[in-house]
């Protein structure tokens, strides 16, 4: 485990959370939203999205440890906080998220109806929006390439910045709420 800037919350690395969770001593949260959790996750996790996140709700059981994680390590980042804010002693969370899990090797859970991913959603629905405007601005009105370039200037920011108003507004979707196994 390392300490990361803030003394009270803690990295952990794969290998260590596979260990903790062999030895039963975690209790292990999963802050990505519904439709993320149902396509994989780490077995034995929890599902509480960041989007819906109340740190009195994950309190980890007496004598364990409350790891989180998320796709790269940001959201849980930031529900670590606010668990701190919420009076935790101490949080951790999996660097760099369930890549890092699955590239040691350890085995991840599906659901067996999972939306598409919210990753290839808003690909399909940006792509969609990019297509129509270009086809609106050769056809109708120059004013509908906006559109396009709307579209690529969010794509643009979402990378920059690692987050993705398109998937926040797509995870909000019914169909991607009904996955999940809530604390």
């Amino acid at each position: 485990m390392t300490m990361t800037n803030d003394a009270q919350i803690q990295e952990i690395d794969a290998q260590t959370l596979k260990q903790l969770l062999d030895e039963n001593a975690v209790t292990l949260v999963d802050v990505r939203e519904a439709a993320e959790y149902a396509t994989e996750r780490i077995p034995g996790a929890k599902l509480h999205p960041l989007s819906q996140f109340n740190p009195d709700r994950v309190r980890p059981s007496e004598g364990k440890k409350l790891v989180l994680y998320c796709q790269s390590g940001n959201r849980s980042a930031k529900a670590a906080r606010q668990c701190l804010d919420a009076g935790f002693n101490s949080v951790i969370h999996l660097r760099g998220g369930i890549p890092i899990w699955k590239n040691a090797g350890y085995p991840i859970e599906k659901s067996q109806n999972a939306p598409i991913s919210l990753f290839r959603q808003v690909q399909i629905v940006a792509g969609s929006l990019v297509v129509m405007g270009t086809v609106l601005g050769v056809f109708v009105s120059p004013k509908f390439l906006l559109l396009s370039g709307f579209v690529g200037a969010g794509l643009v920011f979402a990378g920059v910045t690692n987050t993705c108003a398109m998937g926040m507004l797509l995870a909000k979707l019914p169909y991607n709420q009904q996955a999940g196994n809530k604390l």
